[in-house]
């Protein structure tokens, strides 16, 4: 059992890492146009206009909430004078808000596809294996938030975070994830299984982000008839 733990929380990590860089990697170079979402506004709107923004906005709350409750150690908010009542309480509110909007996006999304006939032809062979992996990911991750209801809760910042933190050093806390309550350890490996997965599906697009565009050099535009230039983005 112990070389089982080994492999899960102190191997398996960097192997999904390096998949994910070196799958981004492959990408970029190899099928630059393909990195797109393949946009279906045209066949229907109404429901994505709903989903949408429930998904990405609710899921960019959920990426902030983790780099805090991951990255952050106790000891720094503690500093900051915020109690530990008051942190996980405000983990339970926003973060269950944040998980609870992003599965719904996600379950318009998917009704959407399955329902308008036009978006599902459109759908790739990885959206049947990245939709209820990522469902799953997100239910595990509510189920987690709500364990914090009990009496005596888990306090994952003494433990899933001290292995998360521990990983950038190289040296993985193989314990401190080995002894977290069963909820936790799925919700990681769902995630690494998400993240490994991440290169080769649509979600990608997320790095493609356009941070050349405010640094780009002016266009000039040049009128007939004496007309002064003008310069555009």
């Amino acid at each position: 059992m112990n070389h089982l733990h080994t492999a899960l929380w102190g191997v398996l990590p960097y192997v999904a890492l390096v998949l994910l860089v070196a799958g981004t990697v492959w990408r970029f170079r190899h099928d630059r146009f393909g990195i797109t979402t393949r946009s279906s506004q045209l066949h229907e709107s109404r429901l994505l206009r709903v989903g949408g923004p429930l998904f990405h906005y609710g899921l960019l709350f959920v990426f902030l909430g983790h780099v805090v409750g991951l990255v952050v150690p106790e000891s720094f908010t503690e500093r900051l004078g915020v109690h530990e009542w008051l942190y996980h309480a405000n983990a339970l509110l926003v973060g269950g808000a944040a998980g609870l909007a992003t599965a719904v996006g996600l379950g318009v999304l998917v009704y959407r596809r399955l329902r308008v006939p036009a978006v599902r032809a459109g759908s790739l062979r990885s959206d049947r294996l990245v939709h209820p992996l990522l469902a799953t990911v997100l239910l595990a991750g509510l189920a987690a938030t709500v364990t914090t209801l009990e009496p005596h809760p888990y306090d994952y910042r003494q433990g899933v975070s001290v292995w998360f933190r521990s990983l950038f050093t190289l040296d993985p806390d193989v314990p401190a994830m080995s002894h977290a309550p069963f909820v936790y350890q799925l919700h990681a490996l769902l995630g690494m299984a998400l993240f490994t997965l991440w290169p080769f599906t649509r979600l990608i697009h997320a790095f493609a982000l356009p941070l050349g565009y405010a640094t780009r050099p002016y266009v000039i535009y040049r009128h007939r008839a004496g007309q002064r230039p003008t310069a555009r983005r």
